[in-house]
């Protein structure tokens, strides 16, 4: 069982990138998916969740009109679109896979998420 992300890089202001995240070993039609980012020293941040199936998204409001996640090309493998980036978004990018099938924006206190990918460097500058 393995969620792998990529994608990640060096972009510009303003640039666009895709981030992946594929899973192997497991459905990720019966899972929420979620996007999270961390910078050193800060605390980790939700991002973005979509339902397994894709019928509910959510997206923090700092992310909201410039990324999109969704399912697509590739079996097994969701996406993050993301545009219009700042250097604000520099951070390492984390998919997120559990089993509870619903988006929360913020988790009870103590929840445990059933599978981390390994993160993806996304950094934007000039």
């Amino acid at each position: 069982v393995q969620l792998q992300a990529s994608g990640g890089g060096l972009v510009q202001p303003g640039g666009s990138l895709r981030l992946s995240c594929a899973a192997s070993g497991f459905n990720l039609n019966n899972y929420a998916i979620y996007w999270f980012r961390q910078v050193p020293g800060q605390e980790r941040e939700e991002i973005s969740c979509m339902t397994g199936g894709g019928g509910v998204t959510w997206y923090t409001d700092s992310v909201k009109g410039r990324f999109t996640i969704s399912s697509g090309t590739a079996e097994n493998t969701v996406y993050l679109q993301m545009n219009s980036l700042k250097p604000e978004d520099t951070a390492v990018y984390y998919c997120v896979a559990d089993r509870y099938n619903r988006c929360m924006a913020v988790a009870p206190e103590g929840w445990t998420y059933d599978y981390w990918g390994q993160g993806t460097q996304v950094t934007v500058s000039s």
